[in-house]
C-alpha cells in the first residue's frame, strides 16, 4: 500500500497544512502556549556518586525527565550519529522506500509515517526510521538503513555507549529506591533488555501552530535516552503546564516511561510529552527506547510494597502493556 510520506508532503510547495494534520482546537501550539524560562534539571554523571543518586531520584520523582551531561559518549560520536541518521532522510524516496514497514501486518521496524486508524484520528507531522539495536540476538540488520555505508558502524558504536549509560541509570534508579544497584536492570529483563532507535524527522511545516509532531503522550519503555538536532520543539507537561526543554548540545535527554512508573509503584513518574514542528527548519531527535523482552512480567518490585505503600499497579507482561493503553489509576 502507497503511503503519502510526511517529508514528501512538506516539500511539495504547501501552503496550508492538509486537513488531516490539524490539531483539534484544545490540542494545537497556538492555543497551548508552554512556558519558557523554567529550567528543567540539569544532571552530570562526573559529580560525586551519592549527589548524583539524589539529583536523578528527585527529577525522576518530580518531572520524569532531566538532561545528562558528563556521560562519557563522545561529542564526536554524537555528531555521526545525527548525520547518518540526516544522510538517510536525504536519500531518493524510492530507496527509503525500500526500507518501508507495513504494522499492519506486524513489521514494526524500518521507515514508516504514522497512518490513522479510522477517519476522525489525525496524522502527526512526522516520519521516521525504526529498529531494534540490541540485544544482539534481537538484531535484524536486514532491515537498518544500506545507505549511507558508515550506518551500521556509527550505529553499532552508539549502541554500546547507551547500553553503557543505560546500565549506569539504572543503577542509580535503584539506589534512588533504596534497593540493590542490579534490582531495576533484573527486573527489566537483565541482559535481555532491548534498546530500540527511532529516528524522528519531523520537516518544515507550513502551518506549525496548527499541527503537532508528536501528540501528548508518556514512552512505554523503562526509559528514553533522546538526542535531538538544535531545532526547538521538545515540551514536558509539568504542574499544569508546557515546559519548553531549551536544546544543550551533547547533552543527552532522559524520559521516565511508564514501565518504570509501574516498577518503582510510583515513585518515578513517566513525563508527559509532546513535539512541535517547526515553519521553516527540519527538526530531527535520535530516541533509544530500553524496555524490557516481551514476556517479562512488569509490576511494583515486591520490595517497594507494604501496607502503607500497596501496589498502585497490576503485575501483566510487557506484551500485555504494549497493548493496551497505560492507565496510572488505581486497578
Amino acid at each position: 500500500m502507497e503511503v503519502a510520506r510526511v517529508q514528501a508532503l512538506a516539500y511539495s510547495g504547501l501552503n496550508k497544512v492538509p486537513h488531516q494534520f490539524v490539531r483539534p482546537t484544545h490540542e494545537r501550539p497556538e492555543n497551548t502556549k508552554a512556558i519558557n524560562g523554567v529550567t528543567v534539571p540539569v544532571i552530570s554523571l562526573s559529580h560525586p556518586h551519592d549527589m548524583v543518586v539524589n539529583e536523578v531520584s528527585m527529577a525522576c520523582s518530580q518531572w520524569g525527565f532531566f538532561l545528562l551531561t558528563g556521560h562519557g559518549i563522545s561529542p564526536a560520536l554524537i555528531k555521526r550519529v545525527k548525520e547518518v541518521g540526516h544522510e538517510f532522510f536525504q536519500l531518493p524516496q524510492e530507496e527509503k522506500e525500500a526500507h518501508a514497514n507495513d504494522p499492519s501486518s506486524g513489521k514494526f521496524e524500518g521507515y514508516g509515517t504514522k497512518m490513522t486508524k479510522n477517519n476522525e484520528e489525525k496524522l502527526e507531522w512526522i516520519d521516521y526510521f525504526f529498529h531494534v539495536m540490541a540485544p544482539t540476538s534481537k538484531v535484524n540488520l536486514d532491515v537498518w538503513p544500506k545507505h549511507p555505508p558508515s550506518y551500521r558502524e556509527v550505529t553499532e558504536e552508539y549502541s554500546k555507549e547507551i547500553l553503557r549509560v543505560t546500565n549506569e541509570l539504572l543503577e542509580l534508579l535503584s539506589e534512588g529506591l533504596g534497593l540493590q544497584r542490579n534490582a531495576v536492570k533484573s527486573c527489566l529483563g537483565g541482559e535481555l533488555l532491548e534498546l530500540e532507535m527511532k529516528i524522528n524527522m519531523y520537516p518544515p511545516c507550513p502551518q506549525p501552530q496548527l499541527a503537532l509532531g508528536v501528540e501528548p503522550h508518556t514512552d512505554m519503555s523503562a526509559l528514553t535516552i533522546l538526542v535531538p538536532n538544535d531545532v526547538p520543539g521538545l515540551q514536558v507537561w509539568k504542574d499544569g503546564n508546557w515546559i519548553a526543554v531549551d536544546y544543550l548540545p551533547n547533552a543527552l535527554f532522559v524520559h521516565v516511561g511508564d514501565q518504570l512508573e509501574v516498577m518503582s509503584n510510583g515513585r518515578y513518574k513517566s513525563v508527559l510529552h509532546r513535539s512541535l514542528v517547526n515553519k521553516e527548519r527540519m527538526r530531527m531527535s535520535w530516541a533509544v527506547f530500553c524496555a524490557p523482552p516481551h514476556e517479562a512480567l512488569i509490576g511494583p518490585i515486591p520490595e517497594l510494597v507494604d501496607d502503607q505503600n500497596p501496589a498502585k499497579y497490576s503485575t501483566k507482561s510487557y506484551a500485555e502493556f504494549r497493548h493496551r493503553k497505560f492507565n496510572k489509576l488505581p486497578q
